[in-house]
């Protein structure tokens, strides 16, 4: 069964590192790769792949759902509450989160959809919207940033640490994450600008030893 919202929203607050990755077809390793990154310390992983048909990334996130469930990780669905939806109505173990961006579907619709028992998170790039994400009805987490200009989001302006430590200062209880070219050479800086939890891409899914770097981020975090 689909893990209840009370659950995942306890599991939430104790997450500190949050992978996105896509479905590894050029690397073809997308099993292993799971393994290695959430028995590294991964709290939260997310499947984003803008490739990829609706029935195509059900299938794979089947294989998310098992991963996470056997690492006791949470699984997240990029931007569709439809495929969230299907996923907790007809894939053993579901997903326990959909990430909304500033784009994407208004978070009342996407609760009207899935109700109360999964976890909305929120992307945001600026002060005023992290201030909104901060107290939004229906809103679980947020993420802030980039950080750091990233290719994974093309010609989006990168506001910073200033944000992170903006983000850091509103005193907020709901759990957000810092994102955006985050790496083990600058993650220090982004923790003492006052973020406790980060998104990970590439300095995971490009590393030559991607469990090894899960390991090595899940230490530095849980250190602070």
């Amino acid at each position: 069964m689909p893990e209840t919202g009370a659950d995942a929203r306890a599991q939430l607050a104790d997450a500190r590192l949050y992978l996105c990755t896509d479905a590894r077809r050029r690397q073809g390793d997308l099993p292993e790769f799971l393994d290695a990154v959430l028995a590294g310390g991964v709290d939260l992983v997310q499947l984003r792949d803008k490739s990829l048909e609706a029935a195509e990334e059900l299938d794979l996130l089947d294989l998310f759902a098992e991963k996470c469930r056997r690492h006791g990780a949470l699984l997240s669905v990029n931007d569709r509450a439809d495929v969230a939806h299907a996923s907790r109505a007809g894939h053993p173990g579901g997903a326990a989160i959909l990430h909304l961006g500033q784009g994407d579907l208004p978070v009342p619709a996407a609760r009207a959809i899935l109700g109360d028992d999964i976890l909305i998170g929120r992307s945001t790039h600026s002060e005023s919207e992290a201030e909104a994400a901060a107290v939004q009805p229906g809103v679980d987490y947020f993420c802030t940033g980039p950080c750091w200009p990233t290719p994974t989001k093309p010609g989006r302006h990168a506001p910073g640490l200033g944000l992170v430590r903006h983000t850091a200062s509103l005193g907020t209880d709901r759990p957000w994450f810092a994102i955006g070219g985050i790496d083990l050479g600058n993650v220090d800086q982004v923790l003492e600008a006052g973020a406790r939890r980060v998104v990970v891409v590439r300095a995971i899914t490009e590393a030559d030893d991607p469990g090894a770097a899960a390991g090595e981020f899940a230490k530095r975090l849980r250190g602070v």
